[in-house]
């Protein structure tokens, strides 16, 4: 019987992959992208490191999909907190994303965030893969996330995202994942580590950026592997 393929999007958190994985295999993409294979008991795994930004993200999913055939799309990675209980190195589950940079409303009957061809503000993640998480443990919570082309990095603009938009977290990569997999029909979980809490700006990302993300893929592997 075939293996099934998963995909694996992440921004900039590559050292994570290293320690978390054994025999991690470069395949070479004639592309910006560095794209990686894990050969696992139960299933093949693909890692394309997208680097930042929702543009980028959306191409490296495209590229799994494309080329792979992934079954599907995990994304793991930091973020910011938008409320106190987002603090440092807490790490939750996507249950839905706002492209809050996305903005039509001068000339379309659309909120602020609203992706045209849907009635919402917010683009869900997958309800049967969720459901699968929870149920293998951890007891991680579902969280929305702000997610847009910029670094949220003042408390201010923080606790505005979250009384705008009911964010937890913010990011800036969710959106063209979630975008991505939805126009094909793949179904995606997002694994989010906080790196800077509420007050903590640019200076936490980066203490934070290693010891977060390898919390969050820790979780996130032990997780897809009960569910797979």
């Amino acid at each position: 019987m075939k293996k099934k393929t998963v995909g694996i999007v992440v921004a900039i958190e590559l050292n994570a992959i290293f320690e978390v994985y054994e025999n991690v295999t470069e395949i070479e993409t004639g592309s910006a992208f560095r794209l990686f294979h894990v050969e696992k008991e139960k299933y093949d795994l693909y890692i394309v490191r997208s680097g930042m930004g929702e543009c980028a993200a959306a191409a490296a999913c495209q590229l799994l999909i494309s080329r792979f055939g992934v079954s599907m799309i995990i994304n793991f990675g930091v973020v910011g907190g938008l409320v106190p209980e987002m603090r440092q190195q807490k790490v939750c589950l996507v249950e839905r994303v706002v492209h809050y940079k996305y903005d039509c409303s001068e000339f379309m009957p659309l909120a602020v965030g609203q992706v045209d061809g849907y009635d919402s503000i917010f683009l869900k993640t997958d309800e049967k893969l969720l459901k699968a998480a929870q149920a293998a443990g951890e007891g991680l919570p579902l969280v929305t996330c702000c997610s847009g082309d910029k670094f949220i990095g003042t408390a201010e603009e923080k606790s505005h995202l979250h009384e705008k938009f009911s964010g937890d977290i913010c990011d800036m990569e969710s959106a063209g994942i979630v975008l991505t997999c939805d126009m094909n029909r793949i179904p995606c979980i997002l694994f989010k580590a906080v790196s800077d809490g509420l007050a903590d700006g640019a200076d936490g990302f980066y203490a934070e950026l290693d010891n977060a993300s390898k919390k969050c893929l820790v979780l996130a592997n032990g997780i897809v592997e009960k569910m797979i």
